[in-house]
């Protein structure tokens, strides 16, 4: 009762914040003329966007493929590129993203695979995405922080906290993976903390739940350790991935028929607005997104602003979290087909 209530609390609020966000995209400019120009985009690069679009989805399926491989030769590519559609659609309408890895989990238990094996292919995927996005994060900041600045201006800080937190984030998986024990004692002292204030009550099954996930972490290590040539794949296909969504802004970019900023200023503008919003608790990282990007693209797009920001948001989000809804709901379809049967 209580995880329907929150599931029904969650819809909500994504809602809510599409609705927020739809207001404050067409509340003061005119549909028909951003309709209009979105109809003057070039359909070669509008097919090449969706293209990079859904490139960037199947790409975690690819990687999910490749490790599951390593110790699960029956699953088909096909079958984790549903994977990664289910995971999209449940991270898009949660917020931080917490909802896509269990949903994960959850149909690759479904679909019989060892809990052990999908826990270690999601878990990579997830240490090497965010593990690349600090990293061209930081490179970022280090070979561009004026020109960055120039373009981000007051919005720097949120750039800041994204780097910080998805940094934060990485070096605490690695802490997990590599002093488990020890990061084991820190935690087990947070929740004893947290239970003498009265934060929590006293929990075994929180402290067991403790104890797996970072037996997880540090099997996971392991794994890869022993199959050093998956490293190396899997980085490069994460690296992959991450450029195409930045290449699809300019992609529209260029659709526009618009010149003059050049495919890498556009591709690391891109990637600036996500590195910034990307760990902030919104679902989809609705209406800040848009924001940042009305800001950070004024200047870029000029008078496309809008249609271009209709169309990259559109691709890159609500297209995919429709096909990942779609995905979603055919397979519990068959899921409960095959339960009748």
């Amino acid at each position: 009762m209580k995880q329907n209530a929150s599931k029904i609390a969650e819809l909500v609020f994504f809602l809510l914040i599409m609705l927020f966000t739809f207001y404050a995209v067409f509340g003061k400019n005119d549909l028909k003329d951003i309709l209009s120009s979105i109809r003057r985009l070039d359909p070669f690069y509008f097919l090449c966007a969706a293209f990079s679009a859904i490139f960037f989805v199947c790409m975690e399926g690819f990687m999910i493929w490749q490790l599951l491989r390593l110790t699960e030769n029956g699953v088909s590519l096909l079958r984790c590129f549903s994977y990664s559609f289910i995971g999209f659609f449940f991270s898009g309408i949660t917020p931080s993203a917490t909802g896509g890895q269990p949903a994960q989990l959850l149909a690759m238990k479904k679909d019989g695979l060892p809990l052990g094996s999908s826990t270690f292919s999601l878990m990579a995927v997830a240490l090497f995405y965010k593990l690349i996005l600090a990293l061209l994060g930081l490179g970022i900041l280090f070979f561009w922080k004026k020109g960055l600045a120039g373009y981000l201006g007051n919005y720097m800080g949120f750039y800041y906290l994204g780097l910080f937190l998805n940094s934060l984030l990485v070096l605490l998986l690695l802490l997990v993976m590599l002093h488990g024990k020890w990061m084991e004692r820190l935690l087990l002292c947070i929740e004893g903390f947290c239970v003498k204030i009265h934060l929590c009550r006293p929990s075994d099954k929180r402290r067991d739940s403790f104890h797996r996930l970072l037996a997880d972490y540090q099997e996971t290590l392991c794994f890869l350790l022993k199959n050093k040539s998956k490293i190396i794949i899997t980085a490069f296909c994460t690296f992959l991935q991450r450029c195409s969504l930045f290449l699809l802004t300019y992609f529209i970019y260029r659709g526009f028929g618009l010149s003059g900023h050049s495919l890498l200023e556009v591709m690391v503008l891109q990637a600036a607005v996500y590195i910034s919003v990307d760990m902030l608790p919104l679902p989809g990282s609705q209406g800040i997104s848009e924001i940042m990007y009305a800001f950070v693209f004024s200047s870029v797009f000029t008078n496309f602003l809008i249609p271009s920001m209709c169309v990259t948001r559109g691709l890159s989000f609500y297209f995919l979290l429709l096909i990942g809804g779609c995905v979603t709901v055919f397979y519990r379809l068959k899921i409960s087909y095959n339960h009748k049967r």
